[in-house]
């Protein structure tokens, strides 16, 4: 039902792009939004996780830095039926994480040096375990085109609020123009944006729940997860993350921009609190949580930044 909820929010963003381009230009307009569309998802399939990767300078880790974190991320990817993803991290003290990548093959999974910090091992297990649930559903991908298509349809409907004050749009009578007034095509450019912003929150939201649900079964320990989410949540609303941007915030486990009660209305992100009751909800009466150590995970410092090289490029990355 999720999956089928997910198409169907997406081919709603689809036809808000085209929508905007036949209000545009007529038929031409809804053919060139349609073409629009296609070569977006195209460049949000293959190459999305370069771009954030680079966008929060994360830094792939060499097979024998962080070992331990590595070694965790290997055991949740088995639990779960996945070939080792790369692990990344991102120089910031704000602690949070996200996984990216078009498909399990390719995919990564990063952590800021903050989320080490504060984290005990096994709560950090559980946001790697939520992390690879994205991975195994393809989430980030599908969040990726959600992305993509609504920041679309937000472009084109400045260009339709424009083109009423300017022109009044297209007048071709062939092409569809002018079945709708000026002030028609000014109240249609502006519910679109904010229809496109439901429905990239309602993929996102949905999402997220799944991926706490599954993500506590391939760490075998809802309730660490819990913990992790209390945590993560006041860690980030008292020092939000400098270089988040609000089209890659719902990438992250919670939202690492700040916003008061009003903006959280409008948040990719399902209410922390929710997510809590219900990964609680999963622990069974007297089953108890596994035993596993409490406090700072040993060799868990974040590795040093590579050293300055020609070109300041290491991985592909640029890290100048």
């Amino acid at each position: 039902m999720n999956q089928l909820k997910t198409v169907l929010l997406l081919g709603l963003l689809t036809g808000l792009l085209v929508g905007l381009g036949g209000l545009i230009g007529g038929r031409t307009g809804m053919l060139v939004a349609l073409v629009l569309a296609a070569a977006m998802n195209f460049f949000s399939y293959w190459y999305s996780d370069k771009m954030v990767l680079a966008m929060y300078r994360a830094r792939p880790l060499e097979p024998h830095e962080a070992p331990q974190l590595q070694a965790m991320v290997r055991e949740l990817a088995a639990n779960a039926g996945l070939p080792m993803p790369r692990v990344a991290i991102i120089d910031d003290d704000t602690p949070n994480a996200f996984a990216t990548g078009r498909d399990p093959e390719h995919a990564v999974v990063a952590v800021t040096s903050g989320i080490m910090r504060i984290l005990t091992p096994r709560e950090l297990r559980g946001v790697l375990g939520h992390e690879l649930a994205h991975v195994k559903d393809r989430d980030i991908l599908v969040s990726s085109v959600a992305a993509t298509l609504a920041g679309a349809v937000m472009v084109l409907a400045d260009m339709a609020r424009w083109s009423a004050i300017f022109g009044g749009g297209s007048h071709d009578e062939e092409d569809g123009g002018g079945l709708l007034g000026t002030a028609g095509m000014i109240f249609m450019a502006i519910l679109a944006p904010i229809g496109a912003m439901l429905v990239q929150m309602a993929v996102s939201r949905g999402r997220e729940y799944l991926a706490d649900q599954e993500g506590a079964a391939i760490a075998r320990d809802p309730e660490a997860l819990a913990s992790a989410l209390g945590k993560l949540e006041q860690a980030n609303h008292a020092q939000p993350m400098a270089d988040a941007s609000p089209q890659t915030a719902h990438m992250f486990i919670v939202n690492p921009l700040s916003g008061g009660s009003f903006a959280s209305l409008f948040s990719t992100h399902p209410p922390i609190a929710e997510r809590i009751g219900r990964l609680r909800a999963m622990v069974r009466p007297g089953a108890g949580a596994p035993a596993m150590a409490s406090g700072p995970l040993p060799g868990f410092s974040p590795p040093p930044p590579p050293p300055p090289s020609a070109g300041g490029r290491r991985g592909g990355i640029d890290w100048s």
